[in-house]
């Protein structure tokens, strides 16, 4: 396994914001971690990034125990934060050259050129980091994250600011390096569609327990489970709750054939199930 989490805990005073949250991660695998604010995300990814030293369990990223992980194993690791304080006077093109030196002693880092191509920002190679948009940015902080072809990414809320064309070349670029590169990815985001359409695991954390872990399809169908059909017959409107839409329509079709009218399903989202989730927690 390439992330390995068993029984972690965390402590601040007497008040305990992780309790015995367990999960695991392999190469190339895409794992969103979803929660209400305070759910203990954060605390979590800056565990295993080894930023911030656990009270309690078993943590290890690429074979190695984070809050002792040397040089060698931090070159391996990328992060992109919600925000990056940088050298607003660094040109886009020249600071990737330069933060790209620092990998060079470990591995082969991207090239500058290829990077601003892949994130979309060669236009933008010579300007200046300060004259740069919200969204050229944000796309900025997502190269400085993946300068070094990390073997394991973390991605706190990194499409934040990003518009939807941006959006979607982003999720590209994800889907690349974990089918391509086999680059294991922990994401953290607000956005359910997002997670859905990038995410091979997805875990919920709610007041610092995982309350729930698997693919988009199977959290859906554990918790919401049913899809609203309505239709009218003779104008009449009709509602109902199953599990089969497909086979429920189907039978609607044979029932009342051309006297079925305004026919509507609406399939159960992992929005529904997230929410679901949350409130049972609180």
């Amino acid at each position: 396994m390439v992330l390995m989490v068993d029984g972690l805990r965390m402590r601040y005073g007497d008040t305990d914001v992780l309790h015995d949250v367990t999960f695991e991660a392999g190469p190339g695998e895409v794992l969103a971690l979803l929660g209400p604010n305070g759910a203990g995300k954060s605390t979590t990814i800056e565990i295993l990034e080894g930023f911030r030293l656990r009270s309690a369990g078993r943590v290890e990223v690429l074979g190695a125990d984070p809050a002792t992980a040397d040089e060698r194993w931090r070159s391996r690791i990328g992060i992109v934060l919600q925000s990056w304080r940088d050298h607003g006077n660094w040109r886009a093109g020249e600071l990737l050259h330069h933060l790209a030196s620092y990998y060079t002693p470990y591995r082969s880092p991207w090239p500058a050129a290829e990077l601003l191509e892949a994130v979309g920002l060669t236009p933008s190679a010579g300007q200046k980091v300060k004259t740069l948009s919200g969204g050229q940015r944000r796309r900025l902080d997502v190269a400085i994250g993946i300068v070094g072809r990390p073997d394991v990414l973390f991605l706190d809320e990194p499409t934040i600011g990003f518009d939807p064309e941006a959006r979607s070349e982003f999720h590209a670029l994800v889907r690349r390096l974990g089918a391509e590169q086999g680059t294991t990815i922990l994401l953290t985001t607000h956005d359910l569609d997002e997670a859905s359409k990038l995410a091979h695991r997805i875990l919920v954390l709610a007041a610092g327990r995982v309350i729930a872990s698997g693919t988009s399809a199977q959290l859906t169908q554990l918790i919401a489970g049913e899809d609203e059909v309505r239709w009218t017959v003779d104008g009449q409107p009709f509602r109902t709750s199953t599990t089969d839409s497909t086979a429920y329509v189907r039978d609607l079709f044979s029932t009342y054939g051309d006297a079925l009218g305004e026919l509507e399903v609406r399939r159960a989202s992992l929005e529904d199930t997230y929410l679901a989730l949350v409130r049972e927690q609180s």
